[in-house]
């Protein structure tokens, strides 16, 4: 079953609470994301390092029940 953006936003935001969160459903069909993440916590952490803390909100739904989501973060 696929993840509903409101899903994701809620998963980010319990792991990043500051976070500013803009997601887009790229196809229509609620497997395929692009979300831009502003926060606080990624400051002094490198490109891989505020993905990682991204996925890792996401609890291991990433590649299960959402299918692709491309990242953008920025520090807030």
């Amino acid at each position: 079953m696929p993840l509903s953006a409101e899903k994701i936003e809620k998963l980010i935001k319990e792991a990043i609470p500051d976070a500013t969160i803009e997601i887009k459903d790229l196809m229509g069909d609620s497997n395929h994301y692009s979300a831009t993440i502003k926060s606080k916590l990624f400051k002094n952490l490198n490109r891989i390092q505020q993905h990682k803390l991204v996925y890792k909100s996401l609890k291991g739904k990433m590649g299960n029940e959402l299918h692709a989501l491309s990242i953008n973060t920025e520090v807030k």
